[in-house]
């Protein structure tokens, strides 16, 4: 027990009055002194002693208890504490420490453990753990904070005020001096990118250990290599990046790593770009005049994101007057910049019921072929014509058509439906649940060989109706039928018309929802989210890597129609690669290149100002790599405004207590301040009484 006296005023008048009177006794007692009168001491005493009883002293008396100092200890197990002997510098460091403390005794020891995930993804956050571990500790009882720690460190408060403590802060800095590692620094990097065009990464290759050296970036896109980039270490480096698909783009650029560096988790970075597409340039070529042909020209027109630019042959091709070709139009059609030099700006080429009259001379057909091959897509709308000696399959786009003609038209009513694989396929799967309805039959079909591709829409009799095809790099669709326009002039409730071409335009963008074969993942939380499209009857288990190398396979369960799908938990943050059969994907977990592994070198630097403005200070366990970390002493110190010398770390003694009770003896009122009073009242009369009685014999 602690036992504390103090004196306390409780004054009986306000403050202004007590000054007003007090000014009052000593304007009096000058006065006195100036005059020379006997007494004015006496009379003085007599104010002073009731201005003090007006003031009303009283003797305090508490008595406490002494509370413990609180020392925290912020253990730091973050990512880039996991990197070489770090993690285990910080466990011995953290259980010398926590066994000193507790051998001083009278201490609460708080040991505040900071995990890997605690920053959100803003870093190494040891001062937010500490604020959130010591909210239910006064500051007065505060004793001080020594944290264990690589110094990668990422809210650190710019001054001991916005700390908010007011007790030393030591730091204990594992890894060693001379650490090296190599990194890649992302300067610019956009997160939208034009489908088919370059995007520009602004990137640089940080090496600790050697500036200037000559290093290759290696670019992949979606787990394929795109290209290398020959680089200097600490130049700036733009990266161009062609977005090839519209969603996600998964672009990564890696160094290779160096010998003795620290960790190749910071050696790629990653990023996720969206590609969007800028507009739809489609080019449609019309031939003979039918009832769907504005039904094209309206779909394509009436969205705000397709550049049409719609070429009609207007001649039938019964017609023969004779009249030459280059006659025919009343003002001249590009048809060579169309065909020629800028077929490759077009996303999509439809052939609406076009028939081979030498109207577009071989060597533009010849372009088309070409355009498909190097990547373009191919819409081909068959009436009447594809059946006869006219066809286009008789040009040189017979080579790029899944299908032949067979010489006959079927017409007929016939409802349309999926076909088996349509039924799995996903521009078809489920359409005719999105018209609400069963769509009304068509009477008019082409009947075809089918050479290659997969059909996903029935006809007249099972016939092929809608064939797609992957033609080397380019895709290509053949629609067997003039009669679509039915569902779009809404004949008997009409059709999913909208729907179709909509799917079948994203398949031929390449869209990666529309893919008959795609394995995709996506983060879901702290999982991740697995998808298995495929028109197989099954699908073998999804082989899972995460970003420490560690793999696992995954068992997919049917979710419908060629649909596969499971959920696993993510064991780390990072960047996962997927494989199933010939496919692979790409999902990252957490924060793209996180803050924690940007930048992992251990320094004192960074903690070293506040420590040493708080009186702490900061140093380093360890001298050099595979060296037995050096503990300093801990000691309780009284105020001081260093609490650290070269073998040891001090803690502040608070001197906290909690106060059990108090007791108050007023001294101005009562018998004490009675008797007081009166005395000074008494001594004056009597000394006044003997001046006047001396008086009179002075006179004489």
């Amino acid at each position: 027990m602690i036992q504390d006296f103090s004196l306390s005023f409780t004054p009986l008048l306000p403050t202004l009055g007590l000054a007003l009177l007090g000014g009052f006794a000593l304007a009096l007692t000058l006065l006195g002194f100036f005059n020379r009168r006997r007494g004015t001491l006496l009379r003085a005493l007599a104010f002073g002693l009731l201005l003090a009883a007006l003031a009303n002293p009283a003797l305090v008396k508490e008595t406490r208890s002494p509370l413990k100092d609180v020392v925290a200890v912020v253990v730091d197990n973050s990512g880039s504490q996991g990197i070489g002997e770090r993690s285990a510098q910080t466990a011995a460091a953290s259980k010398d420490i926590v066994a000193q403390l507790h051998a001083l005794g009278n201490l609460d020891t708080r040991v505040i453990h900071v995990e890997g995930n605690s920053g959100g993804g803003r870093g190494t956050r040891l001062f937010h753990a500490l604020n959130n571990g010591l909210t239910d500790v006064p500051p007065e009882r505060l004793g001080g904070v020594v944290m264990i720690t690589d110094g990668v460190v990422h809210d650190i408060p710019g001054s001991v005020a916005q700390l908010g403590i007011k007790a030393p802060l030591h730091a204990l800095i594992t890894g060693h001096k001379g650490e090296r590692d190599r990194r890649i620094e992302l300067l610019e990097a956009p997160k939208f990118g034009i489908v088919g065009k370059n995007l520009t990464i602004t990137a640089r290759v940080l090496d600790t250990g050697h500036g200037n050296e000559p290093v290759v970036l290696h670019v992949r896109r979606d787990n394929a290599v795109v290209g290398e980039v020959d680089a200097v270490a600490g130049e700036k480096i733009e990266v161009p990046v062609r977005i090839d698909h519209g969603g996600t783009n998964v672009i990564e650029l890696s160094v290779d790593p160096i010998p003795g560096e620290l960790t190749t988790l910071n050696n790629h970075v990653v990023l996720s770009v969206d590609g969007v597409r800028d507009k739809l340039k489609v080019l449609l070529v019309s031939g003979e005049p039918h009832a769907g042909e504005r039904m094209w020209r309206n779909i394509l027109k009436s969205d705000p994101n397709v550049d049409l630019v719609h070429f009609t042959i207007l001649r039938p091709p019964e017609k023969n007057d004779g009249t030459p070709v280059n006659q025919l139009a009343l003002i001249a059609f590009p048809v060579s910049d169309l065909f020629g030099k800028k077929i490759n700006n077009f996303d999509l080429i439809i052939f609406d019921r076009y028939s081979n009259l030498n109207i577009l001379p071989d060597a533009y057909l010849e372009n088309i072929v070409e355009y498909v091959h190097q990547g373009g897509a191919l819409l081909l709308a068959a009436g009447p014509e594809f059946a006869h000696s006219g066809s286009l399959y008789y040009s040189p786009l017979g080579d790029i058509l899944p299908a032949s003609p067979a010489g006959e038209e079927i017409e007929k009513p016939f409802a349309v439906t999926p076909s088996p694989i349509g039924k799995l396929h996903p521009v078809t799967r489920d359409l005719e649940r999105g018209s609400g309805s069963p769509p009304s039959d068509w009477f008019r079909q082409i009947n075809v060989k089918q050479k290659r591709g997969e059909n996903i829409l029935d006809g007249a009799d099972g016939h092929p109706l809608l064939v797609l095809s992957h033609e080397k790099r380019g895709r290509v669709a053949m629609l067997l039928s003039d009669q679509m326009w039915l569902w779009a002039r809404d004949y008997k409730g009409g059709g999913p018309y909208l729907e179709l071409l909509r799917r079948l335009a994203h398949w031929l963008m390449k869209e990666p929802e529309l893919a008959a074969e795609a394995l995709r993942a996506r983060a879901d939380g702290d999982g991740i989210s697995i998808e298995r499209q495929s028109l197989k009857p099954g699908v073998g288990p999804v082989t899972l890597q995460a970003p420490s190398g560690l793999g696992q396979q995954i068992q997919l369960q049917a979710a419908g129609p060629g649909l596969w799908k499971a959920h696993v938990k993510a064991s780390e943050d990072g960047l996962y690669h997927l494989h199933e059969d010939n496919l692979t994907a790409l999902v990252n977990v957490g924060e793209e290149n996180p803050l924690e592994f940007q930048d992992v070198i251990s320094t004192t630097a960074r903690l070293k100002p506040l420590a040493e403005a708080t009186g702490g200070s900061v140093r380093r366990l360890a001298a050099q790599a595979g060296a037995a970390i050096s503990v300093p002493r801990v000691v309780m110190m009284a105020d001081s405004p260093s609490y650290a010398g070269s073998d040891f770390i001090g803690i502040h003694h608070t001197g906290a207590s909690r106060l059990l009770s108090i007791g108050i003896s007023p001294l101005a009122i009562g018998f004490l301040g009675l008797l007081a009073l009166l005395g000074s009242v008494l001594v004056t009369w009597f000394a006044e009484g003997r001046r006047q009685s001396a008086s009179p014999t002075r006179d004489a």
